[in-house]
Order: C-alpha cells, then structure tokens, then sequence
C-alpha cells in the first residue's frame, strides 16, 4: 500500500504540474493575440534566438551530416548498395537530425537563457515592479520570446541545419568517398519530397514552441535566490529536451504511420 501511495503522490504531482504548464501557456496565447504588441522585443528576442544560435546549429549539422554519411557508406558497402548514400542522407537530416538536433541545441542555449533572465527578474522582483507600472509581464516578458522562438525556428535556423547538414555529407561523399557530385545532387533532388520538408518545419515549429514555453515557465516561477535560478535553469533544459523529444516521435507518427 505504501507503494501505491507513493506512485499515487508522483502521478497526482505530475498531473497538477502539467495544468500548471496548461494553464500557463493558455495564457501566454491569449495575450499574444491581444494588445498592445512590442515590436521592438520581438525583433530583439528574434535577433538573440535565431542569429546568435546559428553557429553552432551549423556546425553541429554539418559535422553530424559528414558523420552521417562515413556510417552510411560503411554499412551500405556490405551489401554493395553505396548509391544509397544520397537518399538515406537526405530524408535522415531532413526529417529527423536536422530539426531534433537544432532542437536540443537551441533548447540547451535559449531555454536556459531564458530560465535564467526571468528568473533573476522574479527574486529581483523586477517582474513585480513592471506590475507596479502597468505593465503586463506576459505581454512584454513571456509573449515575445515564445513568438520569436516559434518563428525562427522553422524560418532559420532548422532550415540552415538540413541545408548545411545535407552539404556536410555531400562534401564527405564527393572529396572522400568517390561520388560524383553531379550524380549526388540529381539523387538528392529527386529523392527529396515536399512532405519532408512539411514535416521538419512542423517539427520545428512544436519544438520553438516548447524550448520557449519551458524556459519562460521556469523562469518567471522561479523561488529562492540564486538556488532556485539554478532549478529553474536546470529543469527548463531538461524539460524543454523531453519535450521535443516526445513531440518528435509525435509529428513523426502524425507524417509518416502509413
């Protein structure tokens, strides 16, 4: 009985968490409808999500893209299918490297960052002073950064990692491996189907959504001085990175169960 108590406590525990989350980003969309707007945070927000995460998103694509192909390539040999290389790398970073690593990685800087200044404004209480002026903390903190994440990412930064993580495994293949790069490109193209791209930019579009929606929660009910800055950063990456990955198996089987 003590177990099932305890397993009890966590799902209830669980539950409420998950309404609170609800709750929040509810609310959150509410006010990104309504005015008034802050164009000028919007573009600022836009500015540190999607430039400021680009070099890293594309050198992690594009050494993953490489890596990627030298795999393929090994494996494909056994069985002397190595013109399969152009496919297999196409439709892997497009559907499923591309977005989810551009995920984690902006999930690991932004939802962070974002854990990290809005939770340092709460035990400053700086969100309690914008309150005491008027202003609406989800309007000018929370809507902002969300609607930025949700933007950039299927408008920049997703598509430059399967831009750039396609052309890493197109380099190793025509300097390392013997392809024609004429012949690679033509396979490229051809294999590559618009309900691809759909699908990575649906995925990054859920997973913006997410990386933004953890690391705002965190951080705006962030408690407890420096500490508790801390938790919040923490639990904004880790819960940020669940949920892309849930969500990745989720669009994935929305797109491609048949």
């Amino acid at each position: 009985m003590n177990f099932l108590a305890v397993f009890g406590r966590i799902i209830i525990s669980f539950l409420r968490a998950a309404g609170r989350v609800g709750v929040f980003a509810t609310k959150t969309i509410t006010h990104m409808l309504t005015p008034p707007y802050y164009p000028r945070e919007l573009i600022r927000q836009m500015i540190n999500i999607g430039y400021y995460s680009l070099p890293v998103v594309g050198l992690t694509t594009l050494f993953t893209g490489a890596a990627l192909a030298v795999n393929i390539y090994e494996g494909s040999s056994r069985f002397n299918a190595e013109s399969t290389l152009p496919t297999i790398v196409v439709i892997g970073m497009v559907r499923e490297l591309g977005p989810t690593l551009c995920g984690l990685i902006v999930a690991g800087r932004v939802s962070a960052s974002m854990a990290a200044e809005l939770g340092t404004m709460r035990v400053t209480e700086q969100i309690d002073a914008l309150q005491t002026l008027s202003t609406e903390p989800f309007k000018f903190l929370i809507a902002p950064r969300i609607l930025a994440t949700v933007i950039m990412m299927p408008l920049m930064l997703v598509v430059v990692a399967d831009t750039i993580g396609v052309m890493g495994g197109y380099l190793l293949a025509t300097t390392k491996l013997g392809f024609n790069s004429a012949n690679y490109m033509r396979s490229t193209i051809d294999f590559l189907e618009t309900i691809d791209v759909i699908a990575s930019l649906t995925k990054a579009t859920v997973f913006g959504f997410f990386i933004s929606l953890m690391g705002c929660y965190h951080g705006f009910n962030a408690r407890g001085g420096a500490q508790g800055v801390g938790i919040a950063t923490t639990n904004a990456v880790v819960s940020a990175c669940i949920m892309i990955l849930v969500s990745n198996y989720v669009v994935t089987e929305m797109f491609f169960s048949s």
